[in-house]
Protein backbone atom coordinates (compact mmCIF):
# COMPACT_ATOMS: atom_id res chain seq x y z
CA UNK A 1 0.00 0.00 0.00
CA UNK A 2 1.41 3.56 -1.11
CA UNK A 3 2.11 5.66 1.74
CA UNK A 4 0.66 9.48 1.84
CA UNK A 5 1.55 12.53 3.49
CA UNK A 6 -0.69 13.93 5.54
CA UNK A 7 -2.20 17.11 4.88
CA UNK A 8 -2.17 19.84 7.04
CA UNK A 9 -4.26 18.69 10.65
CA UNK A 10 -5.43 15.89 8.60
CA UNK A 11 -9.25 17.51 8.65
CA UNK A 12 -9.11 20.57 7.19
CA UNK A 13 -8.45 22.09 3.45
CA UNK A 14 -7.77 25.69 3.62
CA UNK A 15 -10.00 27.77 1.10
CA UNK A 16 -6.82 28.43 -0.78
CA UNK A 17 -5.30 24.93 -1.00
CA UNK A 18 -6.43 21.52 -2.54
CA UNK A 19 -5.38 17.77 -0.63
CA UNK A 20 -3.02 16.75 -3.64
CA UNK A 21 -2.41 13.27 -5.14
CA UNK A 22 0.17 12.28 -2.89
CA UNK A 23 -1.38 13.57 0.19
CA UNK A 24 -4.14 12.51 2.63
CA UNK A 25 -6.60 13.72 5.31
CA UNK A 26 -7.07 11.71 8.41
CA UNK A 27 -8.34 7.69 7.98
CA UNK A 28 -12.13 8.71 8.78
CA UNK A 29 -11.83 11.59 6.15
CA UNK A 30 -10.40 9.58 3.88
CA UNK A 31 -13.03 6.94 4.01
CA UNK A 32 -15.94 9.63 4.05
CA UNK A 33 -14.40 10.90 0.58
CA UNK A 34 -13.81 7.65 -0.65
CA UNK A 35 -17.64 6.92 -0.04
CA UNK A 36 -18.58 9.68 -1.85
CA UNK A 37 -16.76 8.42 -5.25
CA UNK A 38 -18.04 5.05 -4.80
CA UNK A 39 -22.11 6.95 -4.61
CA UNK A 40 -20.98 9.31 -7.69
CA UNK A 41 -19.53 6.29 -10.09
CA UNK A 42 -22.13 3.98 -8.74
CA UNK A 43 -25.58 5.26 -10.75
CA UNK A 44 -23.22 5.31 -14.40
CA UNK A 45 -21.64 2.18 -13.39
CA UNK A 46 -24.14 -0.23 -12.50
CA UNK A 47 -26.37 1.34 -15.43
CA UNK A 48 -24.11 0.07 -18.26
CA UNK A 49 -24.40 -3.63 -17.70
CA UNK A 50 -28.25 -3.13 -17.09
CA UNK A 51 -28.84 -1.31 -20.81
CA UNK A 52 -26.24 -4.11 -22.04
CA UNK A 53 -26.98 -7.17 -20.47
CA UNK A 54 -23.47 -7.30 -18.65
CA UNK A 55 -23.30 -9.30 -15.30
CA UNK A 56 -23.76 -6.27 -13.01
CA UNK A 57 -21.30 -7.79 -10.20
CA UNK A 58 -19.00 -8.33 -12.56
CA UNK A 59 -18.90 -4.89 -13.70
CA UNK A 60 -18.43 -3.74 -9.92
CA UNK A 61 -15.43 -6.31 -9.90
CA UNK A 62 -13.80 -5.08 -12.40
CA UNK A 63 -14.32 -1.52 -12.46
CA UNK A 64 -12.90 -1.45 -8.41
CA UNK A 65 -10.01 -4.00 -9.93
CA UNK A 66 -9.25 -1.57 -12.74
CA UNK A 67 -9.37 1.71 -10.51
CA UNK A 68 -6.47 -0.19 -8.04
CA UNK A 69 -4.31 -1.55 -11.30
CA UNK A 70 -4.67 2.61 -12.39
CA UNK A 71 -3.73 3.94 -9.55
CA UNK A 72 -0.83 1.51 -9.63
CA UNK A 73 0.09 1.72 -13.16
CA UNK A 74 0.13 5.70 -12.67
CA UNK A 75 2.71 5.42 -9.78
CA UNK A 76 -0.14 6.48 -7.28
CA UNK A 77 0.21 10.28 -9.15
CA UNK A 78 -3.45 9.93 -10.91
CA UNK A 79 -6.65 10.35 -9.12
CA UNK A 80 -9.20 8.57 -11.17
CA UNK A 81 -12.30 5.90 -10.60
CA UNK A 82 -12.35 3.69 -13.81
CA UNK A 83 -16.44 2.99 -13.92
CA UNK A 84 -18.42 1.48 -17.11
CA UNK A 85 -17.85 3.49 -20.23
CA UNK A 86 -21.20 4.28 -22.39
CA UNK A 87 -18.86 4.44 -25.43
CA UNK A 88 -19.41 0.91 -25.80
CA UNK A 89 -22.87 0.54 -25.42
CA UNK A 90 -24.04 1.77 -28.99
CA UNK A 91 -21.80 -1.24 -30.83
CA UNK A 92 -22.55 -4.13 -27.91
CA UNK A 93 -26.63 -3.60 -28.03
CA UNK A 94 -26.03 -3.62 -32.23
CA UNK A 95 -25.43 -7.10 -31.65
CA UNK A 96 -28.61 -7.59 -30.09
CA UNK A 97 -30.58 -4.45 -32.15
CA UNK A 98 -30.65 -2.28 -29.91
CA UNK A 99 -31.67 -4.07 -27.01
CA UNK A 100 -29.89 -5.42 -24.08
CA UNK A 101 -27.60 -9.12 -24.59
CA UNK A 102 -30.05 -12.35 -23.73
CA UNK A 103 -27.29 -15.39 -24.23
CA UNK A 104 -24.00 -15.82 -23.07
CA UNK A 105 -22.92 -16.25 -26.87
CA UNK A 106 -24.04 -12.64 -27.29
CA UNK A 107 -22.32 -11.50 -23.96
CA UNK A 108 -18.99 -13.62 -24.86
CA UNK A 109 -19.27 -11.71 -28.52
CA UNK A 110 -19.40 -8.43 -27.64
CA UNK A 111 -16.52 -9.35 -25.02
CA UNK A 112 -14.72 -9.86 -27.47
CA UNK A 113 -14.75 -6.53 -28.81
CA UNK A 114 -13.82 -4.60 -25.48
CA UNK A 115 -11.39 -6.91 -25.48
CA UNK A 116 -9.78 -5.92 -29.01
CA UNK A 117 -10.28 -1.92 -28.35
CA UNK A 118 -8.68 -2.68 -24.42
CA UNK A 119 -5.39 -3.88 -26.07
CA UNK A 120 -5.74 -0.80 -28.95
CA UNK A 121 -5.98 1.49 -26.27
CA UNK A 122 -3.12 0.36 -23.89
CA UNK A 123 -0.91 0.09 -27.74
CA UNK A 124 -2.06 3.61 -28.17
CA UNK A 125 -0.45 4.23 -24.24
CA UNK A 126 2.53 3.12 -25.06
CA UNK A 127 2.90 4.95 -28.11
CA UNK A 128 2.18 8.19 -26.49
CA UNK A 129 4.72 7.51 -24.16
CA UNK A 130 7.22 6.92 -26.41
CA UNK A 131 6.48 9.70 -28.36
CA UNK A 132 4.46 12.42 -26.43
CA UNK A 133 0.47 13.25 -27.18
CA UNK A 134 0.66 15.98 -29.71
CA UNK A 135 0.10 13.70 -32.33
CA UNK A 136 -3.32 12.87 -30.84
CA UNK A 137 -4.44 16.70 -31.19
CA UNK A 138 -3.21 16.42 -34.85
CA UNK A 139 -5.22 13.34 -35.61
CA UNK A 140 -8.14 14.48 -33.60
CA UNK A 141 -8.66 17.61 -33.28
CA UNK A 142 -11.37 19.37 -31.41
CA UNK A 143 -14.30 19.16 -34.07
CA UNK A 144 -13.31 15.78 -34.83
CA UNK A 145 -13.29 14.88 -30.82
CA UNK A 146 -16.39 16.55 -30.23
CA UNK A 147 -18.08 14.96 -33.37
CA UNK A 148 -17.34 11.03 -32.10
CA UNK A 149 -18.41 11.88 -28.91
CA UNK A 150 -21.80 13.23 -29.74
CA UNK A 151 -22.45 11.49 -32.74
CA UNK A 152 -22.05 7.90 -30.12
CA UNK A 153 -24.84 9.24 -28.11
CA UNK A 154 -27.32 10.27 -30.42
CA UNK A 155 -27.19 7.01 -32.23
CA UNK A 156 -28.27 5.32 -29.11
CA UNK A 157 -31.70 7.26 -29.37
CA UNK A 158 -33.24 4.60 -30.96
CA UNK A 159 -32.57 1.89 -27.98
CA UNK A 160 -33.43 4.63 -25.27
CA UNK A 161 -36.93 5.33 -27.41
CA UNK A 162 -37.72 1.15 -27.35
CA UNK A 163 -37.01 1.03 -23.16
CA UNK A 164 -39.19 4.11 -23.39
CA UNK A 165 -42.39 2.86 -25.17
CA UNK A 166 -42.45 -0.39 -23.17
CA UNK A 167 -43.40 1.83 -19.66
CA UNK A 168 -44.22 5.06 -20.94
CA UNK A 169 -45.80 6.40 -17.74
CA UNK A 170 -42.56 4.96 -15.52
CA UNK A 171 -40.49 6.36 -17.85
CA UNK A 172 -41.75 9.85 -17.88
CA UNK A 173 -41.71 9.93 -14.05
CA UNK A 174 -37.93 8.74 -14.10
CA UNK A 175 -36.96 11.30 -16.74
CA UNK A 176 -38.70 14.69 -14.88
CA UNK A 177 -37.03 13.24 -11.81
CA UNK A 178 -33.73 13.28 -13.23
CA UNK A 179 -33.84 16.72 -14.88
CA UNK A 180 -35.73 18.03 -11.56
CA UNK A 181 -32.79 16.73 -9.26
CA UNK A 182 -30.50 18.20 -11.92
CA UNK A 183 -31.86 21.15 -11.65
CA UNK A 184 -32.86 22.27 -7.99
CA UNK A 185 -29.85 20.41 -6.31
CA UNK A 186 -26.33 22.42 -6.51
CA UNK A 187 -22.96 20.27 -6.26
CA UNK A 188 -22.61 16.96 -5.70
CA UNK A 189 -26.58 16.29 -5.56
CA UNK A 190 -26.45 18.01 -8.88
CA UNK A 191 -23.92 15.45 -10.25
CA UNK A 192 -26.14 12.80 -9.41
CA UNK A 193 -29.02 13.15 -10.84
CA UNK A 194 -29.11 9.85 -12.57
CA UNK A 195 -28.68 7.96 -9.81
CA UNK A 196 -31.32 10.09 -8.10
CA UNK A 197 -33.45 9.88 -11.18
CA UNK A 198 -32.87 5.72 -11.34
CA UNK A 199 -34.10 5.81 -7.16
CA UNK A 200 -37.19 7.63 -7.98
CA UNK A 201 -38.08 5.49 -10.67
CA UNK A 202 -37.42 2.77 -8.72
CA UNK A 203 -39.44 3.26 -6.15
CA UNK A 204 -42.52 4.41 -8.27
CA UNK A 205 -42.72 1.01 -10.48
CA UNK A 206 -42.06 -0.97 -6.64
CA UNK A 207 -45.71 1.19 -5.29
CA UNK A 208 -47.20 0.15 -8.81
CA UNK A 209 -46.39 -3.06 -9.34
CA UNK A 210 -44.23 -3.00 -11.74
CA UNK A 211 -41.45 -4.89 -9.95
CA UNK A 212 -41.24 -8.13 -9.37
CA UNK A 213 -38.81 -10.23 -6.25
CA UNK A 214 -39.46 -13.12 -6.66
CA UNK A 215 -36.41 -15.54 -5.91
CA UNK A 216 -34.45 -12.79 -4.26
CA UNK A 217 -34.67 -15.15 -1.00
CA UNK A 218 -32.65 -17.68 -3.23
CA UNK A 219 -30.23 -14.90 -3.82
CA UNK A 220 -26.96 -15.56 -1.34
CA UNK A 221 -25.69 -12.16 0.63
CA UNK A 222 -22.03 -13.50 -0.08
CA UNK A 223 -21.09 -15.29 -3.45
CA UNK A 224 -19.22 -15.00 -6.49
CA UNK A 225 -19.91 -12.87 -9.81
CA UNK A 226 -20.79 -14.42 -12.86
CA UNK A 227 -17.98 -14.53 -15.06
CA UNK A 228 -18.22 -14.89 -19.15
CA UNK A 229 -15.02 -15.62 -21.32
CA UNK A 230 -14.69 -13.21 -24.14
CA UNK A 231 -15.13 -15.48 -27.86
CA UNK A 232 -11.32 -15.44 -29.01
CA UNK A 233 -12.26 -18.34 -30.92
CA UNK A 234 -15.71 -17.72 -32.58
CA UNK A 235 -15.54 -16.15 -35.77
CA UNK A 236 -19.01 -14.70 -36.14
CA UNK A 237 -17.80 -12.78 -32.87
CA UNK A 238 -14.69 -11.38 -34.85
CA UNK A 239 -17.23 -9.92 -37.59
CA UNK A 240 -18.72 -7.46 -34.97
CA UNK A 241 -15.71 -5.97 -33.80
CA UNK A 242 -15.02 -3.12 -36.72
CA UNK A 243 -18.29 -1.71 -34.82
CA UNK A 244 -16.12 -1.63 -31.91
CA UNK A 245 -12.94 0.31 -33.31
CA UNK A 246 -13.85 3.93 -33.05
CA UNK A 247 -14.73 3.74 -29.62
CA UNK A 248 -11.03 4.06 -29.01
CA UNK A 249 -10.85 7.10 -30.10
CA UNK A 250 -13.85 8.43 -27.59
CA UNK A 251 -10.99 6.78 -25.08
CA UNK A 252 -8.39 8.30 -26.03
CA UNK A 253 -9.99 11.90 -25.75
CA UNK A 254 -11.81 10.93 -22.53
CA UNK A 255 -8.45 10.39 -20.56
CA UNK A 256 -6.27 12.66 -21.97
CA UNK A 257 -9.72 15.40 -20.93
CA UNK A 258 -9.31 13.71 -17.66
CA UNK A 259 -5.64 13.90 -16.97
CA UNK A 260 -5.39 17.41 -17.90
CA UNK A 261 -8.61 17.96 -15.97
CA UNK A 262 -6.65 16.75 -13.20
CA UNK A 263 -3.44 19.24 -13.80
CA UNK A 264 -5.22 21.83 -14.21
CA UNK A 265 -7.47 21.70 -11.18
CA UNK A 266 -4.44 21.03 -9.20
CA UNK A 267 -2.38 23.06 -10.61
CA UNK A 268 0.49 20.74 -11.21
CA UNK A 269 1.36 20.58 -14.66
CA UNK A 270 3.60 17.26 -14.29
CA UNK A 271 0.55 15.22 -13.92
CA UNK A 272 0.64 15.54 -17.52
CA UNK A 273 3.13 13.54 -17.97
CA UNK A 274 1.35 10.35 -16.61
CA UNK A 275 -0.80 10.80 -19.96
CA UNK A 276 0.83 7.27 -22.03
CA UNK A 277 0.64 5.64 -18.28
CA UNK A 278 -3.27 6.70 -18.16
CA UNK A 279 -4.05 5.35 -21.44
CA UNK A 280 -1.72 1.66 -20.61
CA UNK A 281 -3.72 1.72 -18.02
CA UNK A 282 -7.24 2.22 -18.98
CA UNK A 283 -6.19 -0.64 -21.30
CA UNK A 284 -5.18 -2.99 -19.48
CA UNK A 285 -8.18 -2.64 -17.22
CA UNK A 286 -10.66 -2.14 -20.13
CA UNK A 287 -8.72 -5.50 -21.54
CA UNK A 288 -9.08 -7.51 -18.08
CA UNK A 289 -12.60 -7.11 -17.39
CA UNK A 290 -13.38 -7.97 -21.66
CA UNK A 291 -11.40 -11.20 -20.48
CA UNK A 292 -13.95 -12.35 -17.85
CA UNK A 293 -17.36 -10.30 -18.32
CA UNK A 294 -17.27 -6.90 -17.24
CA UNK A 295 -18.20 -3.94 -18.88
CA UNK A 296 -15.37 -1.42 -20.52
CA UNK A 297 -13.94 0.95 -18.21
CA UNK A 298 -12.99 5.02 -18.35
CA UNK A 299 -12.29 7.56 -16.08
CA UNK A 300 -15.16 9.08 -14.44
CA UNK A 301 -16.15 12.78 -14.52
CA UNK A 302 -18.71 12.24 -11.90
CA UNK A 303 -15.59 11.85 -9.89
CA UNK A 304 -13.81 14.59 -11.35
CA UNK A 305 -16.78 16.49 -9.99
CA UNK A 306 -16.50 15.18 -5.86
CA UNK A 307 -13.03 16.22 -6.29
CA UNK A 308 -13.71 19.33 -7.43
CA UNK A 309 -16.67 20.29 -4.48
CA UNK A 310 -14.32 18.38 -2.19
CA UNK A 311 -10.75 20.13 -3.06
CA UNK A 312 -9.17 16.68 -1.86
CA UNK A 313 -7.45 14.90 -4.91
CA UNK A 314 -5.76 12.58 -3.17
CA UNK A 315 -5.24 8.98 -4.29
CA UNK A 316 -5.58 7.27 -1.09
CA UNK A 317 -10.00 8.40 -1.38
CA UNK A 318 -9.53 5.79 -4.84
CA UNK A 319 -7.89 3.29 -2.85
CA UNK A 320 -11.24 3.25 -0.80
CA UNK A 321 -13.58 3.39 -3.55
CA UNK A 322 -11.92 1.09 -5.48
CA UNK A 323 -12.00 -1.59 -2.41
CA UNK A 324 -15.58 -0.72 -1.80
CA UNK A 325 -16.55 -2.05 -5.27
CA UNK A 326 -14.45 -4.95 -5.10
CA UNK A 327 -16.52 -5.76 -1.79
CA UNK A 328 -20.01 -4.97 -3.03
CA UNK A 329 -19.41 -7.26 -6.55
CA UNK A 330 -19.65 -10.62 -3.84
CA UNK A 331 -22.89 -9.84 -3.48
CA UNK A 332 -25.26 -11.85 -5.99
CA UNK A 333 -27.91 -10.51 -4.31
CA UNK A 334 -27.07 -6.82 -4.66
CA UNK A 335 -26.84 -7.95 -8.96
CA UNK A 336 -30.57 -9.61 -8.64
CA UNK A 337 -31.86 -6.48 -6.74
CA UNK A 338 -30.51 -4.48 -9.91
CA UNK A 339 -31.58 -6.82 -12.82
CA UNK A 340 -35.45 -5.80 -11.36
CA UNK A 341 -35.05 -2.39 -12.93
CA UNK A 342 -38.04 -2.40 -15.13
CA UNK A 343 -37.17 -0.85 -18.67
CA UNK A 344 -39.27 2.23 -18.37
CA UNK A 345 -37.40 3.45 -15.23
CA UNK A 346 -34.02 2.47 -17.96
CA UNK A 347 -35.90 4.55 -21.12
CA UNK A 348 -36.05 7.42 -19.11
CA UNK A 349 -32.78 7.72 -17.68
CA UNK A 350 -31.05 7.03 -20.86
CA UNK A 351 -33.41 9.41 -22.63
CA UNK A 352 -31.32 12.08 -20.79
CA UNK A 353 -28.00 9.91 -20.69
CA UNK A 354 -27.56 9.75 -24.05
CA UNK A 355 -28.94 12.92 -25.19
CA UNK A 356 -25.78 13.91 -22.16
CA UNK A 357 -23.23 12.25 -24.42
CA UNK A 358 -23.63 14.24 -26.91
CA UNK A 359 -24.11 17.45 -25.61
CA UNK A 360 -20.31 16.36 -23.87
CA UNK A 361 -19.34 16.29 -27.68
CA UNK A 362 -20.90 19.39 -28.39
CA UNK A 363 -19.13 20.91 -25.05
CA UNK A 364 -15.70 19.75 -26.23
CA UNK A 365 -16.49 22.74 -29.61
CA UNK A 366 -17.98 25.36 -27.50
CA UNK A 367 -14.59 24.83 -24.34
CA UNK A 368 -12.11 25.08 -27.32
CA UNK A 369 -14.06 27.53 -30.02
CA UNK A 370 -14.26 25.45 -33.08
CA UNK A 371 -14.68 27.63 -35.81
CA UNK A 372 -17.99 26.82 -37.73
CA UNK A 373 -17.61 29.71 -40.49
CA UNK A 374 -15.59 26.94 -41.52
CA UNK A 375 -17.01 24.98 -44.31
CA UNK A 376 -14.23 22.02 -44.04
CA UNK A 377 -15.99 22.27 -39.67
CA UNK A 378 -19.28 22.36 -40.73
CA UNK A 379 -19.20 19.07 -43.19
CA UNK A 380 -17.29 17.57 -40.63
CA UNK A 381 -20.17 17.70 -38.45
CA UNK A 382 -22.93 17.73 -40.50
CA UNK A 383 -22.44 14.62 -42.60
CA UNK A 384 -21.16 11.99 -39.28
CA UNK A 385 -24.19 13.29 -37.73
CA UNK A 386 -27.06 12.63 -39.92
CA UNK A 387 -24.80 8.79 -40.45
CA UNK A 388 -25.05 8.60 -36.69
CA UNK A 389 -28.35 9.44 -36.29
CA UNK A 390 -29.96 7.76 -39.54
CA UNK A 391 -28.87 4.85 -38.14
CA UNK A 392 -26.62 4.49 -41.85
CA UNK A 393 -24.40 0.74 -42.25
CA UNK A 394 -22.60 -0.78 -44.81
CA UNK A 395 -22.65 -4.66 -45.67
CA UNK A 396 -20.55 -6.87 -47.28
CA UNK A 397 -22.30 -10.56 -46.93
CA UNK A 398 -22.05 -11.12 -42.94
CA UNK A 399 -19.73 -8.38 -42.68
CA UNK A 400 -21.46 -4.77 -41.85
CA UNK A 401 -19.94 -1.41 -40.73
CA UNK A 402 -22.53 -0.03 -38.84
CA UNK A 403 -23.19 4.20 -38.05
CA UNK A 404 -20.57 4.20 -35.34
CA UNK A 405 -18.08 3.27 -37.11
CA UNK A 406 -19.00 5.43 -40.59
CA UNK A 407 -19.99 8.29 -38.79
CA UNK A 408 -15.83 8.48 -36.82
CA UNK A 409 -14.23 7.41 -40.16
CA UNK A 410 -16.51 9.93 -42.04
CA UNK A 411 -15.35 13.10 -39.61
CA UNK A 412 -11.73 12.24 -39.69
CA UNK A 413 -11.77 11.75 -43.81
CA UNK A 414 -13.37 15.18 -44.37
CA UNK A 415 -11.58 17.05 -41.69
CA UNK A 416 -8.16 15.78 -42.86
CA UNK A 417 -8.75 15.91 -46.87
CA UNK A 418 -10.39 18.84 -46.53
CA UNK A 419 -7.93 20.62 -44.67
CA UNK A 420 -5.03 19.15 -46.92
CA UNK A 421 -6.83 20.45 -50.46
CA UNK A 422 -7.40 23.74 -48.77
CA UNK A 423 -3.53 23.75 -47.93
CA UNK A 424 -2.89 22.86 -51.23
CA UNK A 425 -5.13 25.71 -52.83
CA UNK A 426 -3.55 28.35 -50.87
CA UNK A 427 -0.29 27.13 -52.19
CA UNK A 428 -1.54 27.60 -55.51
CA UNK A 429 -2.61 30.88 -55.15
CA UNK A 430 0.42 31.79 -53.80
CA UNK A 431 1.92 31.12 -56.69
CA UNK A 432 -0.26 32.74 -59.15
CA UNK A 433 -2.97 30.09 -59.41
CA UNK A 434 -6.64 29.87 -58.85
CA UNK A 435 -7.76 32.16 -55.58
CA UNK A 436 -9.75 29.53 -53.00
CA UNK A 437 -13.39 30.00 -53.50
CA UNK A 438 -16.17 30.93 -50.70
CA UNK A 439 -17.52 28.13 -49.05
CA UNK A 440 -21.15 27.45 -49.24
CA UNK A 441 -21.99 28.60 -45.93
CA UNK A 442 -19.75 31.75 -45.87
CA UNK A 443 -16.09 32.17 -44.74
CA UNK A 444 -13.06 30.82 -45.64
CA UNK A 445 -13.39 27.28 -47.71
CA UNK A 446 -10.75 25.80 -44.90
Amino acid sequence: MPVWKIHGDGRNVAPDQVVRPEERLNWPATFAIGAQHVVAMFGATFLVPIITGFPVSTTLLFSGVGTLLFLLLTRNRLPSYLGSSFAFLAPITAINAGQALETGQQIAQALLGVVVVGVLLAGVGFLVQAVGVRWIDRFMPPVVAGSIVALIGFNLAPAAWNNFTLQPELASVTLVAVVLFSVLFRGFLGRISIFLGVIVGYIVAIFTGQVTFDGIEDAAWVGLPDFHLAAVTDPAAWLYVPMFLPVVLVLIAENVGHVRGVATMTNDPSINEHTGRALVADGLATTLAGGFGGSATTTYGENIGVMAATRVYSTAAYWVAGAAAILLAFSPKVGFIFNTIPAGVLGGVTTALYGLIGVIGIKIWVDNRVDFSRPVNQYTVAVSFVIAVGGFAMSWGAFQLGAIVLGTVAAILIYHLGNAIARARRTGADDGGPIPAVGPLGGDPT
